[in-house]
């Protein structure tokens, strides 16, 4: 029965180191595709209707305070909790704009301030 046992844990062994090799591959090759849309993705336009809902403006400094009245100096989209682009990119996709990407120096409406 040792001999047994001793096949069996050799073969989980393997089991475990192949399926965990392939978990890891298949986790990088589908992060490296995503990195690439989120360069690709087009910008969000003052015309797009979600954008007019949240006052969306590229210019942070240019938002209408009347028609937003929510918003505070300082507030952009680059140190908003929503925006997913790099530190120093331009343009990053934003969790509120599914598929586009917004101006790091942005605003709407939906800003909420990074934790």
């Amino acid at each position: 029965m040792s001999h047994e046992s001793d096949s069996t844990n050799s073969s989980r062994r393997r089991f475990f180191a192949i399926a965990g090799s392939a978990i890891g591959a298949a986790a990088i090759a589908s992060a490296l595709p995503r990195e690439a849309r989120a360069a690709e993705l087009p910008h969000l336009t003052a015309s797009d209707p979600t954008a007019q809902a949240l006052h969306y403006n590229d210019d942070a400094t240019k938002v209408d305070k009347a028609a937003a009245p929510t918003w505070k100096a300082g507030e952009a989209c680059h140190n908003c909790n929503f925006f997913q682009g790099g530190a120093n990119d331009a343009w990053g996709p934003c969790q509120l704009f599914p598929g586009k990407s917004v101006h790091r120096d942005g605003w709407c409406a939906g800003y909420a301030k990074k934790a």
